[in-house]
Protein backbone atom coordinates (compact mmCIF):
# COMPACT_ATOMS: atom_id res chain seq x y z
CA UNK A 1 0.00 0.00 0.00
CA UNK A 2 0.99 3.17 -0.97
CA UNK A 3 1.91 6.08 2.18
CA UNK A 4 -0.03 8.54 0.12
CA UNK A 5 -3.09 8.93 -2.02
CA UNK A 6 -4.01 11.96 -5.04
CA UNK A 7 -6.92 13.82 -4.07
CA UNK A 8 -10.05 12.20 -5.96
CA UNK A 9 -11.55 15.84 -6.73
CA UNK A 10 -11.50 15.80 -10.30
CA UNK A 11 -11.06 19.72 -9.87
CA UNK A 12 -8.49 20.05 -7.39
CA UNK A 13 -5.79 20.51 -10.03
CA UNK A 14 -7.98 23.63 -11.07
CA UNK A 15 -7.98 25.88 -7.19
CA UNK A 16 -5.79 28.42 -7.58
CA UNK A 17 -3.23 28.16 -4.40
CA UNK A 18 0.28 28.37 -3.56
CA UNK A 19 0.56 24.59 -2.29
CA UNK A 20 -0.74 23.50 -5.46
CA UNK A 21 1.92 25.39 -7.71
CA UNK A 22 4.42 22.93 -8.79
CA UNK A 23 7.55 23.30 -11.90
CA UNK A 24 10.22 25.87 -12.41
CA UNK A 25 11.14 28.95 -14.41
CA UNK A 26 8.19 28.86 -17.06
CA UNK A 27 6.94 25.26 -16.70
CA UNK A 28 4.82 25.95 -13.66
CA UNK A 29 1.56 23.72 -13.31
CA UNK A 30 -0.99 23.47 -10.87
CA UNK A 31 -1.20 19.81 -9.70
CA UNK A 32 -3.68 17.81 -7.78
CA UNK A 33 -2.74 17.72 -3.87
CA UNK A 34 -1.17 14.58 -2.60
CA UNK A 35 -2.59 13.31 0.46
CA UNK A 36 -0.11 11.66 3.43
CA UNK A 37 -1.54 8.33 4.80
CA UNK A 38 0.74 8.72 8.17
CA UNK A 39 -2.47 9.40 10.19
CA UNK A 40 -4.12 6.50 11.42
CA UNK A 41 -6.94 9.22 11.68
CA UNK A 42 -6.61 9.95 8.21
CA UNK A 43 -6.34 6.57 6.92
CA UNK A 44 -9.85 5.56 8.29
CA UNK A 45 -11.83 8.73 7.26
CA UNK A 46 -13.02 10.38 4.33
CA UNK A 47 -9.62 12.33 3.99
CA UNK A 48 -7.62 9.84 2.88
CA UNK A 49 -9.34 10.85 -0.20
CA UNK A 50 -9.89 14.67 -0.48
CA UNK A 51 -7.29 16.95 0.38
CA UNK A 52 -9.57 19.06 2.36
CA UNK A 53 -13.47 19.65 3.02
CA UNK A 54 -13.13 22.51 0.03
CA UNK A 55 -12.67 19.23 -2.62
CA UNK A 56 -15.00 16.96 -0.82
CA UNK A 57 -17.95 19.43 -1.01
CA UNK A 58 -17.17 19.86 -4.80
CA UNK A 59 -17.00 16.31 -5.10
CA UNK A 60 -19.76 14.94 -3.68
CA UNK A 61 -21.91 18.03 -5.74
CA UNK A 62 -20.79 16.96 -9.04
CA UNK A 63 -21.34 13.47 -8.37
CA UNK A 64 -24.29 13.35 -5.99
CA UNK A 65 -26.54 11.27 -8.20
CA UNK A 66 -23.98 8.42 -9.23
CA UNK A 67 -23.47 7.88 -5.33
CA UNK A 68 -26.99 7.90 -4.25
CA UNK A 69 -27.26 5.64 -6.38
CA UNK A 70 -24.92 2.86 -6.09
CA UNK A 71 -27.14 2.06 -3.13
CA UNK A 72 -30.60 3.67 -3.35
CA UNK A 73 -33.12 3.63 -0.54
CA UNK A 74 -36.27 2.97 -1.61
CA UNK A 75 -38.25 3.18 1.44
CA UNK A 76 -37.26 4.30 5.04
CA UNK A 77 -35.46 2.54 7.61
CA UNK A 78 -37.10 1.05 11.49
CA UNK A 79 -35.74 0.23 14.41
CA UNK A 80 -38.42 -1.02 17.44
CA UNK A 81 -37.31 0.65 20.75
CA UNK A 82 -38.93 0.93 23.59
CA UNK A 83 -40.00 4.53 24.94
CA UNK A 84 -40.47 5.31 28.79
CA UNK A 85 -41.55 8.15 30.50
CA UNK A 86 -40.89 9.34 33.87
CA UNK A 87 -42.01 12.22 35.90
CA UNK A 88 -39.15 13.65 38.56
CA UNK A 89 -38.56 16.34 40.62
CA UNK A 90 -36.26 18.95 39.38
CA UNK A 91 -34.94 22.66 40.04
CA UNK A 92 -35.55 25.38 38.41
CA UNK A 93 -33.49 29.26 38.72
CA UNK A 94 -35.86 31.91 38.53
CA UNK A 95 -34.34 34.80 37.74
CA UNK A 96 -36.82 36.94 38.93
CA UNK A 97 -37.09 35.96 42.34
CA UNK A 98 -33.01 35.10 42.35
CA UNK A 99 -33.41 31.59 44.11
CA UNK A 100 -34.17 27.59 42.80
CA UNK A 101 -38.08 26.65 42.43
CA UNK A 102 -39.04 22.86 42.56
CA UNK A 103 -40.98 21.70 39.24
CA UNK A 104 -41.89 18.15 37.66
CA UNK A 105 -40.10 17.64 35.16
CA UNK A 106 -40.62 14.32 32.10
CA UNK A 107 -37.76 12.69 31.08
CA UNK A 108 -37.64 10.12 27.94
CA UNK A 109 -35.98 7.19 27.52
CA UNK A 110 -35.51 5.43 24.30
CA UNK A 111 -34.20 1.82 24.52
CA UNK A 112 -33.76 -0.50 22.14
CA UNK A 113 -35.88 -4.04 22.32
Amino acid sequence: MSDYNWCHNPSCHEIETQSRIRGTGDNKVLRTRKISLNSEWVRESIYAYFCNQSCLYQFLNKFKNEIANIRPVKQPSEKPIIVEKTKEQCDRYNYRTDRSEPFMATRTTISLK
